[in-house]
């Protein structure tokens, strides 16, 4: 499985430079094998989908989450995200309870983001792949390195995004995020068990202030 050649043509391009060839091939092999032995998420079709949602050129906000959900119909490619019709987990339950404390955005009925990814917000996971049923089953295999890539390439556009950086895991890639032209807002993790960390921050408000700051054109956060 080359994974490379499965990104869109300018998402290709951007990350060739910070991606180390071998590791790309081996991640692919293991990715290959994992999709031919076993129920994997989110289905393949669907593994690049934040990529081909949300175009480099186009990309003013990244949202970092750690891994898919391990749940039937859940993972569809974009982090945090769920399809339309899949019970909300509790975690963008949380995310959207603060959506309306912070921008007066009536919690929606679905927990399908892709309205934000077709705007400019890359909705990444650190690692893009799970087994069923298994959390962070394909943690330290690979995908690590080419979601790293990505925010590399970010960090080396002269135009600004703003890295929403949500609990200690994505908090851990600030060092990645060198350029001074860019935003970084960490917050903990919207999980119900981190009752503390995340409620309160208002990241979608201070968001659209440094891109308003930017020069750059604002977010719609209602998600339908």
């Amino acid at each position: 499985m080359n994974l490379p050649e499965m990104l869109p043509a300018q998402w290709r391009a951007q990350l060739a430079p910070f991606l180390d060839e071998k590791d790309t091939a081996a991640l692919g092999e293991f990715v290959a094998s994992e999709y031919a032995a076993h129920t994997i998420y989110p289905p393949i079709e669907d593994l690049f989908a934040a990529y081909r949602l949300c175009a480099p050129d186009q990309t003013r906000v990244l949202i970092l989450g750690q891994d898919p959900y391990h749940g039937a119909g859940q993972a569809h490619g974009l982090s945090f995200s769920v399809r339309e019709g899949v019970r909300i987990p509790p975690s963008l339950r949380n995310v959207f309870k603060e959506l309306a404390e912070d921008v007066g955005i009536a919690p929606p009925a679905s927990g399908d983001l892709t309205g934000w990814a077709r705007q400019g917000v890359l909705l990444l996971n650190a690692v893009l792949t799970v087994r069923a049923g298994a959390a962070a089953s394909h943690g330290g295999k690979g995908w690590e390195a080419f979601t790293d890539a990505t925010i590399r390439a970010l960090n080396a556009r002269d135009q600004r995004v703003v890295f929403l950086l949500w609990g200690g895991y994505a908090r851990k890639k600030v060092e990645l995020i060198t350029n001074p032209v860019h935003a970084v807002l960490e917050a903990g993790h919207p999980s119900p068990m981190n009752p503390k960390g995340f409620r309160g921050t208002r990241p979608f408000s201070a968001a659209n202030k440094a891109l308003a700051d930017g020069g750059l054109q604002v977010i719609d956060w209602d998600p339908r």
